[in-house]
């Protein structure tokens, strides 16, 4: 578990990446939805992404003090690959800020949640999930954070992989905001408190 970000390691950014494909062909996909947390998060700090030269769309920035205290610095990122290769450029961009895991954070959808909810982890498996897959595997480590959104399960007999690069129903878009507030609205906690805290706070309210 990382170190409280507002005691010894107050000085070192967040790394949050959204993960998604690239290209409006995929936009409005299920696999899609990290990248609009990541754009709902940069949004909110009033900034705007640039092309980094580890391959990615890059916002660095510092959330707007609240109550007299400021946020952490936050690296806010979208891989400019495919899915399944976020590993290099999540690797090439902690190796440019010289951050290790520890203060990495990766948003991402997730088919063993409950479509809506959010939920949040440090470390463990990657589920299949092809880029935490590639992640893991570029950075060497599993330790790291998640912030996970609920797109549920494939109906039938439909495959995960087909269900996943399809558009969420028309039906679901007013949920489908609201789950990406929720995440945004973690990522700026995370400026401000531990990742624990906002695991338990998160995780408890998904169970209720």
């Amino acid at each position: 578990m990382p170190t409280d970000p507002t005691t010894d390691d107050s000085d070192l950014p967040w790394l949050v990446v959204g993960l998604g494909n690239p290209g409006d062909k995929y936009a409005r996909n299920r696999h899609n939805v990290g990248f609009r947390v990541a754009d709902e998060v940069v949004a909110r700090m009033g900034g705007r992404f640039s092309t980094h030269r580890a391959r990615a769309q890059v916002h660095e920035g510092r959330w707007a003090p609240r109550g007299g205290t400021p946020g952490a610095r936050m690296i806010v990122a979208k891989p400019s690959t495919y899915m399944n290769e976020s590993g290099g450029p999540v690797a090439g961009l902690l190796k440019f800020f010289s951050l290790t895991p520890a203060r990495l954070i990766v948003v991402h959808d997730e088919l063993d949640i409950p479509f809506g909810e959010v939920r949040m982890k440090w470390g463990g498996g990657e589920g299949g999930h092809n880029g935490l897959r590639s992640i893991s595997k570029s950075t060497g480590s599993k330790e790291y954070g998640r912030v996970r959104l609920g797109v549920g399960r494939p109906p039938g007999r439909m495959e995960a992989a087909d269900y996943v690069l399809r558009d969420f129903a028309g039906a679901q878009g007013e949920e489908v905001a609201l789950m990406v507030g929720e995440a945004a609205d973690a990522v700026e906690e995370l400026s401000r408190s531990n990742f624990a805290r906002i695991q338990g706070t998160y995780n408890t309210k998904s169970s209720q």
